[in-house]
């Protein structure tokens, strides 16, 4: 009995063990990192938006679901056009572990500004913005020093 064969994976995957990709200067790796978290920032907070104030998800629902399809499309950007890194097995781990650490920092800030300010129009957005940038700096400094200079 012959095994039978399977589709390709997508080339997103973390196939092989590439060196990391910080040969693009600094200047440079901050410009193409602060244009996609904003793309990535639409993307979160469009989804964000749409599934606690239409849908009603609950608040850290709603949060977590946009978290994971903002950071994954931070990362599929970041690592291709920022970093310029080929995928990596140690690179993704190292990815993941630190999309964790932020997906609980940028939920927990999210929804302790959001309940601790006053009913405003404003109040969603300057949680989510406040959220949103303590993760951005931590992720870019995290990424540029570790992840992809990951051999």
């Amino acid at each position: 009995m012959t095994a039978e064969p399977h589709l390709p994976l997508p080339p997103e995957l973390p196939l092989v063990d590439e060196p990391g990709g910080t040969d693009v200067e600094l200047k440079t790796q901050i410009i193409r990192f602060a244009v996609t978290g904003g793309l990535s920032a639409i993307v979160d907070f469009g989804l964000y938006t749409l599934l606690f104030k239409l849908v009603g998800f609950p608040l850290p629902v709603a949060k977590s679901i946009s978290f994971i399809a903002g950071t994954t499309t931070a990362y599929l950007i970041n690592r291709r056009w920022t970093f310029k890194a080929e995928p990596s097995r140690k690179r993704f781990i190292a990815v993941i572990a630190l999309y964790a650490l932020t997906f609980a920092l940028q939920v927990g800030i999210n929804q302790l500004c959001y309940y601790a300010l006053p009913e405003a129009w404003w109040r969603i957005f300057f949680a989510f913005c406040v959220a949103q940038g303590t993760a951005t700096v931590i992720n870019f400094i995290v990424q540029r020093a570790v992840i992809f200079k990951i051999k």
